[in-house]
C-alpha cells in the first residue's frame, strides 16, 4: 500500500512538472507606485511622489506589476529628454495597497537621507513634474502566443529542410 502511494505521488509530481506554467495577466483597477533614479556617474538620486495609476496589469496571484520595465523606461525617458541626464538607472516600486508602497518609500528615503547622509544629493520629483502613464498589457499574451506559434513554424520548416536534405543524397545513389 505504501509503495502505491509513492508511485501515485511520483506520477502526480511528474505530471505537474510537465504542465506549462502560465502567469496570466489580469487588470487591476489601480495601483500605487513611485520611481527611483540613480546614476553611477554622480551622487544625485531622485524620488518621485507616490502616484495612483489606473488600469494597471498584474501577473497571476502574486499581483506583481506586469510591464514594470515599461514604467521604468517612462522614468528613464523623462530624465533623458527633459533633464538631459542619459544612462540613469531607474526603478519602479509598486503595490496594489498604498500602505505597502508608503512603507517601501519611507524605508528607501531613510536609507538615502539618514543612513548615508552627505553621500547623496537626494532630490524629489513632484507629480506635476513627472507622471506615470498606464501601460496596456492586454495584447502581451496574444503577442507571446503568436511568437510561440511562429517559433514552432520555423522549427517545423527547419526539420522539413533537414529531412529533405537527408532524403536527397539517398536518391542520387
Amino acid at each position: 500500500m505504501r509503495f502505491f502511494k509513492h508511485i501515485t505521488l511520483a506520477v502526480a509530481l511528474l505530471t505537474a512538472s510537465t504542465l506549462p506554467l502560465s502567469a496570466k495577466s489580469t487588470q487591476a483597477s489601480k495601483a500605487y507606485m513611485f520611481g527611483f533614479s540613480a546614476s553611477f556617474n554622480d551622487s544625485i538620486v531622485y524620488f518621485t511622489d507616490i502616484q495612483e495609476v489606473d488600469s494597471v496589469w498584474t501577473n497571476g496571484r502574486s499581483h506583481f506589476l506586469a510591464g514594470r520595465n515599461q514604467y521604468s523606461y517612462q522614468l528613464r525617458e523623462y530624465f533623458t529628454t527633459k533633464l538631459g541626464m542619459a544612462r540613469r538607472t531607474c526603478v519602479v516600486v509598486s503595490s496594489l495597497k498604498r500602505k505597502d508602497v508608503e512603507k517601501k518609500y519611507a524605508k528607501m528615503k531613510k536609507q538615502y537621507i539618514e543612513k548615508k547622509a552627505g553621500k547623496f544629493d537626494v532630490r524629489f520629483l513632484s507629480a506635476e513634474d513627472f507622471r506615470f502613464e498606464a501601460v496596456d498589457m492586454s495584447d502581451s499574451e496574444q503577442v507571446s502566443q503568436q511568437s510561440v506559434k511562429a517559433k514552432k513554424q520555423k522549427e517545423k520548416k527547419a526539420k522539413d529542410k533537414k529531412s529533405k536534405a537527408k532524403a536527397a543524397p539517398d536518391k542520387k545513389k
